[in-house]
């Protein structure tokens, strides 16, 4: 079985819950997820079955697409929900529709944001996590996220009380940490805030009406009609150029041996290309590192030399 299934993970399991429990529903090893998501997180999360792992990481480096409610007036150790109150303000908000507005638009473009100490950042070859779980505070690199948009859900004028909250829709580059982002959003309204709930509906060209539960699952594979679901490996590579071949041409050949070949004119324009035979994926293969006006593959699909032969008359 190979393919990319796009699960809906539902909340109380580990992104690794979910690739244990498929591997027994699969009856298969060769699983993997493209990117974690919380316990306390549902969502899309895109599964990667047999050849498919090979492109888990373009998934993983893709946009993103969530749903979330930002709480205005505490802010706790995790960012979120889970985590121990840090710090609270009791005071009567009264918080505009104009002010979160003004907040999230100077929040959107090109960003800095300090991942959170309850995170998988590694620092000196220790994940973020391991050091707060132990009290101890170490000094968190910076790094630069996108965010392309962010939408007030929320239709209220004003959003008062003490612990006045509004939902926004976020689509993010790789890499973004939406509970970091609202803080920063309370931060711009002069408030300690936290991330209280968050949905991931959409992880590269995946959204939440493509998706299936792990009982879904099951149900689809004891039936015998789980592979007719799965999308083909290709479905992740969007974006990339593609350079589709004639069966016939000499590139081929080449191409399906993985060689280092001179710089197709594709790269004029294009950082990654990827090569196609009958809108199959073959190879993607970027400029060599090394070696100037030359290419090298970085990743190679599995073929069917047998069938690919017989397709292509022997020739």
């Amino acid at each position: 079985m190979d393919g990319i299934l796009p699960l809906w993970k539902e909340k109380g399991l580990t992104s690794h819950d979910c690739v244990f429990k498929l591997r027994k529903i699969l009856r298969t090893k060769k699983v993997g997820h493209t990117g974690t998501l919380d316990p306390n997180v549902e969502g899309v999360l895109p599964i990667c079955i047999g050849s498919a792992t090979k492109v888990a990481s373009y998934i993983t480096d893709s946009g993103k697409e969530y749903i979330a409610e930002v709480l205005i007036g505490k802010a706790t150790e995790t960012e979120d929900a889970d985590g121990a109150v840090v710090e609270e303000d009791l005071s009567n908000k009264v918080i505009t529709r104009e002010q979160i507005l003004q907040a999230v638009e100077s929040l959107t473009g090109s960003i800095t944001q300090i991942p959170p100490m309850y995170s998988a950042v590694k620092v000196n070859g220790r994940k973020l996590y391991e050091y707060a779980r132990k009290g101890i505070e170490v000094e968190r690199p910076e790094r630069i996220v996108h965010i392309h948009e962010i939408e007030l859900l929320s239709e209220e004028s004003q959003f008062q009380g003490v612990e006045p909250r509004f939902t926004i829709r976020v689509s993010c580059g790789k890499g973004t940490y939406i509970r970091t982002l609202a803080v920063q959003i309370g931060e711009h309204l002069g408030y300690p805030a936290h991330m209280s709930q968050l949905v991931r509906t959409a992880s590269g060209t995946f959204t939440q009406n493509d998706c299936r539960t792990l009982d879904e699952v099951r149900k689809m594979q004891d039936e015998g009609i789980l592979e007719m679901f799965l999308k083909p490996l290709e479905s992740a590579l969007n974006g990339i150029a593609e350079v589709k071949l004639d069966e016939n041409e000499e590139l081929l050949s080449k191409i399906l041996n993985g060689q280092v070949l001179p710089l197709h004119p594709v790269f004029d324009s294009a950082d990654e290309a990827l090569f196609m035979l009958n809108n199959k994926a073959l190879a993607v293969y970027a400029p060599h590192s090394e070696k100037k006006g030359l290419m090298k593959p970085v990743k190679m699909f599995p073929v069917n030399r047998r069938e690919g032969e017989k397709d292509r008359g022997n020739n």
